[in-house]
């Protein structure tokens, strides 16, 4: 935790992991370091095998150049004279206003006439083919993200092509055996369904969808008819797991770091090679991680090597998972940090307790965080200058900074992309710092802790103008189900 007497600390870059130098509230500054390229491998690593660390990015500006005129040359040719000087130009000019119109359909055809665009292959296909029954996407985004849940009541919806809109399943015609299958459409297992509850139609009181009960359900999608009222006044709330339950007493607000109590932040994980810590987690279902993609890059890459310790404010945890199978964004840029999550997959389920490992839960579309949302941090990083990873788990309370603040010349300078959210203190004073990198960002919203984002960067630990850079997960919510899917 920062520490406001003591000595200056040394000045580096919080974007990674560093040997047993990681973690949260140090009042620190950066050092450029260098990573390798991230990559998936099946086979072991190459020799030498080390942690590598994650560098401070500089962008690079190429200054400009003067150039010396030419001396004027005396026109001679086709144009010399005024009369075919005159023909040239407007040749000229007709030539212009033609390749301004071709460029101007290929840009409608491509970009305004893409009506919906597949995942990360950008691919273009017709709304009316989205959620169809038929795979068009390359990789079957199209057919993957048909069904969601919305909002802090997890109110169940599907995509109407022919409406091109999100409807509200109506609660006519449901069972929970529907339930049951569409949280396995969504991505969770069969074995994680909690329950399905009902919430009271306030407001739009129109387009709904409901299950055919006259054919057989298969997909929710593909087995709903669209009504233009609901019946029985009631919609869907689907829970397909009991996530975002935890001891924790938020009546003890902090303003530096403090030790956690057992079973404060249950989904907290120390994910760890051989026995030494490098990096946070969360857990959000039974088999699934979620991290930051730079924990997993270079010779970090390697699935097998890694160890989840789950269960404890120790970093020995109770429990111990092998990983099977890392998933970093395909749009990660190690240096600028853009997209910066990554999956883990386990061997073997976690079994969850009453109280000290449990999952948080994934923030569902249209949730309302505020620019000054309450959240937490949680990790085994840095506490003070030149120390090591906490023996303790640690936790502070810090706000989210609107992104417009965070891009300001005085903070980040434009640095912030739309899969990156700030949170913390302009001031300084509380952050989360190396060995935290991956950990969760979570707040707190009917009754139910959200993962809002995972740690990710920072210039330094907790000095002024420098808040933390997290994963802005509701942004990758569909490429997480998508992998959930898929694996």
């Amino acid at each position: 935790m920062y520490t406001p007497n003591a000595p200056p600390p040394p000045y580096y870059d919080n974007r990674g992991y560093q040997p047993d130098h990681n973690n949260i509230y140090v009042n620190q500054i950066p050092y450029n370091m260098n990573h390798a390229p991230y990559n998936v491998y099946a086979s072991a690593p190459p020799p030498n095998h080390r942690v590598s660390p994650a560098p401070h990015y500089i962008p690079q500006v190429s200054p400009h150049q003067t150039v010396p005129a030419n001396p004027p040359v005396k026109s001679s040719g086709l144009c010399s004279s005024g009369r075919k000087k005159c023909f040239c130009i407007a040749a000229t000019i007709c030539i212009l206003l033609v390749i301004a119109v071709i460029a101007a359909v290929l840009i409608w055809y491509f970009i305004a006439s893409c009506e919906k665009q597949c995942g990360t292959s950008k691919q273009c296909v017709k709304a009316s083919q989205w959620c169809d029954g038929s795979s068009d996407c390359p990789n079957g985004e199209d057919e993957s993200n048909c069904v969601r849940l919305y909002g802090d009541k997890f109110i169940l919806q599907t995509y109407s092509p022919k409406k091109s809109a999100w409807m509200n399943v109506c609660f006519d015609d449901w069972n929970s055996n529907y339930g049951v299958a569409t949280c396995q459409t969504i991505g969770y297992k069969t074995s994680s369904y909690y329950n399905t509850y009902l919430q009271t139609v306030t407001s739009d009181l129109t387009n709904f969808v409901s299950v055919n009960t006259s054919a057989t359900f298969g997909k929710l999608y593909t087995s709903v008819r669209n009504r233009d009222y609901c019946p029985s006044g009631k919609v869907i709330s689907l829970r397909c797991i009991d996530c975002g339950t935890s001891r924790k007493n938020l009546d003890s607000r902090i303003v530096g770091g403090t030790e956690a109590k057992s079973g404060d932040w249950p989904w907290q994980v120390s994910l760890q090679i051989g026995r030494t810590h490098v990096c946070g987690g969360s857990i959000i279902t039974p088999n699934w991680i979620v991290t930051a993609a730079h924990c997993v890059e270079g010779n970090n890459a390697y699935a097998f090597q890694w160890n989840v310790a789950a269960g404890s404010i120790n970093k020995a945890g109770t429990s111990s998972y092998l990983v099977e199978r890392i998933i970093s964004h395909p749009n990660y840029d190690k240096e600028t940090k853009d997209n910066d999550i990554a999956l883990m997959k386990l061997k073997s389920s976690i079994i969850f307790t009453a109280d000290t490992i449990k999952p948080v839960c994934l923030p569902n579309a249209g949730m309302p965080w505020s620019d000054t949302q309450s959240c937490w941090i949680s990790g085994w990083g840095y506490t003070y200058q030149g120390g090591s990873t906490s023996e303790r788990l640690m936790a502070a309370n810090v706000p989210l900074i609107n992104s417009k603040t965070c891009n300001n010349p005085s903070v980040y300078n434009g640095a912030i992309t739309s899969s990156m959210i700030c949170a913390g203190f302009l001031s300084g004073g509380v952050d989360t710092c190396q060995g935290d990198s991956g950990g969760p960002l979570v707040t707190r919203t009917n009754s139910l802790w959200w993962l809002v984002g995972d740690t990710s960067w920072g210039t330094g630990c907790a000095n002024r103008n420098k808040p933390g850079v997290y994963g802005n997960i509701t942004v990758f919510l569909e490429w997480i189900y998508h992998q959930m899917q898929t694996y």
